[in-house]
């Protein structure tokens, strides 16, 4: 397998992980056993944004790209592939503090409805 595909499948698997992060609540209201893949992940997530650290994929991607002879790129996988669609420009660490806090704020309410459907009766 080339190293351009691998690095193309870390990416895949980096982007899935991201949406799992955000939207991974709306998939235990559908099935109660995903929350237990999704709470570790979503506090993955949020300590990663929160404290501005890369995730381990990024740089995995990266090596594996300059391996397969391509430019690599500095900073983290959401400044590289998703920072002009979801963040404006010149984000600061307050922001992303903001952004992690609304991050889990969201699937909190999510969660919320989670338990409250699993003491109704037949939820």
């Amino acid at each position: 397998m080339s190293y351009r595909l691998l690095a193309d499948l870390v990416l895949v698997v980096h982007g899935l992980f991201v949406a799992f992060v955000v939207f991974g609540g709306l998939l235990a209201l559908w099935k109660r056993w995903i929350a237990c893949l999704h709470l570790p992940a979503l506090a993955w997530g949020a300590v990663v944004v929160g404290m501005g650290w890369i995730c381990p994929l990024t740089p995995l991607e990266v090596s594996l790209r300059q391996r397969a002879g391509q430019d690599g790129y500095s900073g983290g996988f959401i400044e590289h592939y998703l920072l002009g669609l979801i963040y404006p420009a010149g984000i600061t660490r307050e922001t992303q503090i903001v952004l992690a806090a609304l991050l889990v704020a969201g699937n909190a309410i999510v969660y919320a409805l989670w338990i409250r459907r699993g003491r109704r009766p037949g939820g």
